[in-house]
């Protein structure tokens, strides 16, 4: 299908911020656009947040965190259980928005997104009630106790390719605590952020608990400078990343930064070949290969290496690429014709370089931002399409002899984000894993995120973990309590 034949034309109504519990136009009136990248016309218009709407929205917060954090913690479970419940039972009609604002396949967006979602606010729902500290025995005239306590207004920022799961892996976590937060989406992917907080407030969530603030980079920045925040939590580019840890560190906030990689996805002689070659198409084009996780360079050992390729290429050159809204369709558009033309130059570098295009790297003719996954053999570890994240249904194979070798090959970059292990010796997969420097790693699959497991990088892939119990440690701060049972022994002024 081309990109011509793409349905969805379909505009939204009004999206404004959403500020103590209700949706309100900016307090200037500022607007933008929203744009379909599978079509390119406008899907709605936006309120642009300004310097008075965060400080509006961060003061709610602040009323809001008032009442939350003194909510018991059944409470907190029970609304953040209807939260989830909500999610699943509107599963269809927010997964087609957020088709129509992401481009990704609809054949995707229910379970990768919305799944994900209402599976993050039922486990930490669980964890809610259950927060509580230590007791510390100091003897007979003494102990300790720890108070697990929240911090306050956090401020999250979310990127483009799982707007509606990012929100929830912040959110989530930070309301089981008892924090408030602002949420500022991308600006390319506005939509699902809004009705997320409209659900929560239908659930019995208080006014001000979570806010949305729309806008771009200056939005963001200025909610992260802003006085009353608390904590930080980012998803986004590692260039986004040193910039909002700078501007935390001038107030001493804790951030949490989930940021880029280039990860690797190493193939053994002795995996079994058709598993290996669906985690490499599952790690490099689900979503497009709009996936900060994706394992984009691909060793494969020698004696595997050519079988592995032509497999990989038969099979990816049958991808369905057209209409995110098409049950059929296993491709979608990527987020922007800007984004498509970065991902372009990075296959024409590859061209240049001498790396091997078996497959794909061409762009469907009409509206849109449509891609044909690319596969390069022939790859150098030298080459820019094995050094920097393109963001796009690009995969690089790499040829490797030993396992000393391809451990060494695949920490040779700034990044650490994930890394995935196929073999049946299952020894050598604990071994190889053991020795990687990646912050989430898969042995014999691949991106499986489930939310009990934390999920986070290493190096310039970030600071911190997303799900699981590292969650809870990363939106809560731990007070000591010491109890004195008997007199204070002091020996000054006695005489």
């Amino acid at each position: 299908m081309s990109a011509q034949e793409t349905s969805g034309a379909q505009t939204l109504a009004f999206q404004g911020l959403v500020i103590g519990g209700r949706r309100v136009a900016a307090a200037d009136g500022a607007t933008f656009d929203d744009l379909n990248p599978a079509t390119g016309q406008t899907l709605c218009t936006v309120a642009a947040a300004g310097v008075a709407d965060i400080d509006r929205a961060v003061t709610d917060a602040g009323t809001g965190f008032a009442v939350w954090s003194h909510t018991p913690g059944a409470e907190r479970a029970r609304i953040l259980g209807r939260i989830a419940d909500r999610l699943r039972a509107q599963r269809d009609a927010l997964a087609r928005l957020e088709v129509l604002d992401t481009g990704k396949p609809i054949a995707e967006a229910p379970s990768a997104d919305i799944d994900s979602a209402a599976d993050c606010f039922a486990y930490f729902a669980g964890i809610a009630a259950t927060l509580s500290g230590r007791h510390i025995d100091l003897g007979a005239q003494a102990f300790a106790y720890t108070r697990r306590e929240p911090l306050g207004v956090c401020a999250a920022i979310g990127a483009w390719n799982y707007p509606i799961q990012i929100a929830s892996w912040k959110a989530a976590p930070a309301l089981a605590c008892g924090n408030a937060m602002v949420f500022k989406p991308s600006e390319q992917t506005p939509v699902t952020a809004g009705r997320l907080a409209e659900l929560m407030v239908d659930a019995g969530l208080p006014p001000g608990v979570f806010n949305v603030v729309h806008g771009d980079g200056a939005v963001g920045a200025a909610l992260v400078r802003h006085p009353g925040v608390a904590k930080v939590s980012v998803t986004g580019s590692v260039h986004t990343g040193r910039r909002v840890m700078a501007a935390a560190a001038d107030g001493l906030i804790p951030v949490t930064l989930e940021l880029g990689g280039k990860s690797p996805l190493i193939v053994f002689d002795d995996a079994d070949l058709d598993n290996a070659v669906s985690a490499a198409m599952l790690a490099n084009f689900y979503t497009q290969g709009e996936i900060c996780s994706n394992g984009t360079r691909v060793f494969v050992q020698a004696g595997l290496h050519d079988a592995f390729v032509d497999r990989l290429v038969a099979r990816t050159e049958r991808l369905k690429v057209g209409d995110p809204l098409d049950p059929a369709t296993e491709v979608g558009s990527l987020i922007s014709t800007a984004h498509l033309e970065r991902v372009l130059g990075y296959v024409d570098q590859g061209i240049s370089a001498g790396a091997r295009l078996r497959c794909g790297g061409t762009r469907l003719p009409g509206p849109g931002a449509f891609l044909t996954p690319a596969v390069f053999d022939q790859c150098r570890d030298e080459m820019i399409i094995c050094r920097e994240e393109i963001f796009g249904p690009v995969a690089s194979v790499l040829r490797f002899n030993t396992e000393t070798e391809v451990i060494e090959r695949a920490n040779a970059t700034p990044f650490g984000l994930a890394a995935g292990v196929f073999t049946r010796d299952l020894a050598r997969g604990h071994r190889v894993v053991a020795a990687l420097d990646a912050g989430t790693c898969w042995i014999n699959g691949y991106n499986l995120t489930p939310i009990e497991m934390p999920f986070g990088g290493v190096k310039g892939s970030g600071i911190g973990r997303e799900n699981g119990w590292e969650a809870i440690e990363a939106y809560t701060r731990v007070k000591s309590v010491h109890v004195s049972l008997s007199g204070v022994a002091c020996p000054y002024g006695q005489g």
